[in-house]
């Protein structure tokens, strides 16, 4: 630690705000890592904590990777900074590139931004002006999904369908309905990779379509699997219908890939996944391994080429940030990308998606367990919420499991597993044992 920090038991806890916690709950017992290594973080007191959940769905190729540090290194001392408008530097359009490679075939055009909020901003505000500069400048609707996810930017928030992320923050941005979700549909629950039933909830776009009328709807926003509100996957068919739908009326079909995409699901994307190609893919996380913030937006060829008109010297897109495309992200995205190519990572990701399946199966008849849902290296354990405590139970399981030595996400009483694509699987068992055993002590 530096030395300008205090040691972590003298560390004055007041000043920082911390994002999406209880703080009051958190300061008065904190849980403090201190470093990183592999797949497992360290504790202020020197514990061991196998990381169950790639940090925050980011450290795909595990912890304190040397390549990525050495090229972060590398670049700080060679360009720290490059304007990002009116100038450029080679980093960034290399990393563009290989990304483009990655990509489904089409999504060739990407715009860095520096989070996954960003990223989605970035998306639906070239959807508008892909629209209007077709001349079809009514086409200013958005139509997201409930329960979804999709940052916290004001854009994000309102295709968002997460009532908590909302509701204080006031009206959102106009023109926004939302499809139904997907989840809790009888005769799915502890289906083994997507569910059987459901693809016919793609149609409640018709009914919006018939509402609205097609030609005021820019885009249609989904995460492919829906993570950060509990890890819902997709039934049989839904995903092919949202595209066919779209197509039919001339929406842009945006898939949020900043959990799913970089291997998640055993592929580089989750479209590829699933066999379905969006218009836009917005990703972020795992595009740097989570060591650097940086997000983009990969667009199809056709809709960043409607955009370049006008005399050549005009800016085509009115939009960017001080930091897109920083030279010190790209260098840690190139060091991740190729990291995940040598190591073969998603196909290791495909390989390990049966085992654990099988081991997160086996909580199925165990105390309060209500539902299980898996797909590639990511699944959740859904518990029966406790009488007048909804999210009582899941936070109790989830700190019983980091006092045993295990990192998982809770979602209210989902618990959400996505260990880095590094996992042994022995620890996609510890991983399980220790919910197994947590929901066993947690009354």
């Amino acid at each position: 630690m530096s030395q300008d920090v205090p040691p972590v038991n003298e560390l004055d806890l007041s000043a920082y705000w911390m994002p999406f916690t209880a703080n009051r709950q958190f300061k008065a017992n904190p849980r403090i890592f201190v470093s990183a290594e592999g797949m497992h973080f360290a504790t202020a007191d020197g514990r061991k904590v196998l990381d169950g959940t790639a940090g925050l769905w980011c450290v795909n190729a595990g912890h304190g990777r040397r390549e990525i540090a050495q090229a972060v290194e590398r670049q700080l001392l060679t360009l720290d900074y490059s304007p990002a408008f009116q100038m450029g530097h080679p980093g960034a359009f290399e990393l563009a590139a290989r990304i483009a490679r990655m990509a489904p075939e089409g999504l060739d055009r990407v715009f860095f931004g520096n989070s996954g909020s960003e990223a989605v901003d970035t998306a639906l505000k070239v959807a508008l002006a892909y629209h209007r500069a077709r001349g079809e400048g009514q086409r200013t609707r958005f139509i997201g999904r409930e329960r979804g996810y999709h940052g916290v930017g004001f854009g994000g928030m309102s295709v968002g369908g997460i009532a908590n992320n909302r509701r204080t923050f006031g009206p959102m941005l106009p023109a926004v309905d939302h499809l139904r979700h997907t989840h809790g549909l009888p005769g799915n629950a502890f289906a083994k990779g997507q569910p059987p039933h459901g693809a016919e909830l793609a149609d409640d776009l018709e009914r919006l379509i018939a509402l609205h009328g097609a030609d005021t709807i820019a885009a249609v926003i989904v995460e492919p699997l829906a993570g950060s509100t509990g890890v819902l996957i997709p039934p049989h068919g839904y995903l092919e219908r949202l595209r066919a739908i779209c197509d039919r009326h001339g929406l842009l079909l945006i898939f949020d890939e900043v959990i799913t995409g970089f291997g998640r699901l055993g592929a580089p994307f989750a479209a590829q996944h699933f066999g379905v190609t969006p218009d836009l893919i917005t990703v972020a996380k795992g595009i740097t391994n989570g060591v650097v913030p940086m997000g983009a937006a990969i667009v199809k060829r056709g809709i960043h080429d409607a955009l370049m008109q006008g005399p050549e010297h005009v800016i085509e897109f009115f939009h960017g940030y001080t930091y897109s495309g920083h030279p010190v992200a790209c260098a840690a995205g190139l060091a991740a990308l190729e990291i995940y190519a040598r190591e073969s990572l998603f196909e290791r990701a495909a390989s390990l998606a049966p085992a654990l399946q099988e081991a997160v199966h086996s909580l199925r008849g165990a105390p309060h367990v209500a539902d299980i849902r898996n797909l590639g290296l990511v699944a959740a354990v859904e518990l029966e919420p406790r009488s007048g405590e909804p999210g009582k139970r899941g936070y109790d399981v989830f700190l019983d499991c980091y006092e045993h030595g295990v990192l998982v996400r809770q979602t209210g009483d989902i618990l959400a597993i996505s260990p880095p694509l590094t996992v042994e699987e022995s620890q996609i068992h510890q991983i399980v044992e220790t919910i197994a055993n947590a929901v066993r002590r947690v009354v």
